[in-house]
């Protein structure tokens, strides 16, 4: 049975981690509003963006020079790119653990194909590392999103898939749904499938519609990749607060479990005392 002094101490060191995960989940929920709020705001952005694609495509469809362009060009995937988004931080639940798994799977499910990494966070890179996979590139330090980061990923993506490097690109990631839930979400990215336009509308553009969509295309690549980084940034903090919180709790519960074992050993060490000291006067007279 363990003394006093040993539960005390086990007490004191518990209450320390419940002070930490604490703070760890306010500092994520404050960051996590923030987060949300360029999530949210992105979303008409890249909703438009489709939009106007679908419109541009629609003008251009009796074009034949539509099908043929680079990023719409359809193969056989005999080499696909795999982009991976997963966090630099770790105590975040099954945030990185179920991304892992699904990249895993993804390669499986593609042989013989061979799947090329592409590795943004310090988690996956670190996983993958130790395996015998080819990996691409490598992107930490991405916490906080920029646009130009992302759009220098697109754009090696783009002129990969032009070459005929890779033959289709492909999205992995954790996608925001609410504070307790993040979904693993995959996305083809390349070749794109041209949105088709819901309400026929006939727009008079002064630009050739086959110049604005060569110049769209690019640009509605580099959007999908940030939207899914910002995605991305606000479930890992999500996972994060929900695990802190979690584990801020679990640290109470023991508290108690620990405290009213230690009332116990206490009473039964009085009780012993007592019984002692009763004994040795019964025993005097």
């Amino acid at each position: 049975m363990p003394s006093l002094i040993d539960i005390r101490r086990r007490i004191r060191s518990v209450r320390n981690t419940q002070q930490i995960t604490k703070a760890m989940k306010m500092v994520s929920a404050a960051k996590l509003r923030r987060a949300q709020e360029r999530v949210i705001a992105s979303r008409p952005y890249g909703a438009a963006l489709r939009g106007l694609l679908a419109d541009v495509a629609a003008a251009a469809g009796s074009d034949e020079r539509v099908a043929m362009h680079p990023l719409l060009a359809r193969r056989p995937e005999q080499r696909v790119q795999l982009i991976l988004i997963t966090s630099d931080k770790g105590l975040a639940g099954a945030f990185n653990s179920n991304l892992i798994k699904s990249a895993q799977r993804f390669a499986d499910e593609h042989k013989p194909a061979a799947t090329d990494f592409l590795l943004i966070g310090r988690k996956g890179r670190d996983f993958f590392r130790k395996r015998a996979v080819p990996i691409t590139g490598e992107h930490l330090g991405m916490a906080k999103v920029q646009y130009e980061d992302a759009a220098a990923i697109a754009r090696k993506l783009v002129e990969r898939f032009g070459n005929e490097e890779i033959d289709a690109v492909y999205l992995l990631y954790n996608e925001f749904k609410s504070v307790m839930a993040q979904r693993v979400t995959f996305a083809q990215v390349l070749p794109m499938e041209l949105p088709k336009q819901t309400q026929p509308v006939d727009f008079i553009f002064e630009t050739p519609p086959l110049e604005m969509l060569a110049s769209l295309l690019p640009r509605y690549v580099e959007i999908e990749l940030y939207r899914a980084l910002l995605e991305s940034a606000a479930a890992e903090h999500a996972a994060r607060m929900t695990a802190m919180d979690a584990a801020t709790s679990n640290a109470a519960d023991m508290i108690e479990t620990l405290t009213l074992y230690m009332n116990r050993v206490r009473q039964a060490s009085i009780t012993k005392e007592i019984i002692e000291v009763v004994s040795g006067a019964a025993a005097a007279e």
